[in-house]
């Protein structure tokens, strides 16, 4: 398959990519906003696109003055989301299938995700897909969320492989921007939630697919 030409190993963004999830942020956003009276800000997805689970809370709680810790503030979001991860969220088509070729060809896998360390965890025991994938971290665990690289660094080292040997799968612009700041190739994926950015991915992408199964056409 060309996309895996020179590719020693593919590293994933986890939500819009893997699971089918970003739909249910912005519903968490307004729901947790409205706790202390503020309306949803029409920009405020596209503010924290690519921070840290933890670089957000600091965003929250300097951007609407919250009285809340930031301890507290990730404690809430990571309760009113671990519903919808355990019952609302599937993985995306094809996923299944991308992993076990990955792992019958013996290419290591990991992911970099800038959610939660408690809901990356969910997640991944619920659709039982740990035994895929050599190193799983979170953006809370370096410097600076993306589009800086530092999590896809962080991951390559973990999996023992230089970064322009790397894939990258992911689904937002900031997220493309940290592959490829980490000299990395990157393969855009679609998703609902960034589908008013498709042509910014593309022009900005080695590879653009629909859905993991276009992979193995």
């Amino acid at each position: 398959m060309d996309i895996f030409k020179d590719i020693d190993a593919v590293i994933f963004d986890l939500d819009g990519t893997l699971v089918d999830s970003m739909w249910m942020w912005e519903t968490i956003d307004i729901e947790y906003l409205a706790r202390f009276g503020i309306d949803f800000p029409r920009d405020l997805q596209s503010k924290i696109e690519g921070m840290s689970f933890s670089e957000t809370a600091v965003y929250f709680k300097e951007r609407f003055n919250l009285p809340d810790s930031l301890d507290q503030i990730k404690s809430d979001w990571n309760k009113m989301a671990w519903d919808k991860y355990l019952y609302e969220v599937p993985l995306k088509e094809g996923v299944i299938e991308l992993l076990e070729y990955l792992k019958q060809n013996n290419i290591p896998a990991g992911i970099a995700t800038s959610n939660s360390r408690e809901l990356v965890n969910l997640i991944i025991d619920k659709h039982n897909i740990s035994g895929y994938f050599s190193s799983i971290r979170t953006s809370c665990e370096v410097e600076k969320g993306k589009p800086s690289p530092d999590i896809y660094l962080l991951v390559a080292m973990d999996l023992k492989v230089e970064p322009e040997r790397c894939l990258v799968f992911e689904d937002v612009i900031q997220g493309v921007m940290a592959g490829k700041n980490a000299n990395m190739k990157v393969c855009s994926v679609y998703d609902d939630f960034s589908k008013n950015d498709e042509e910014k991915k593309i022009r900005l992408s080695d590879y653009y697919i629909r859905s993991m199964k276009e992979i193995f056409n």
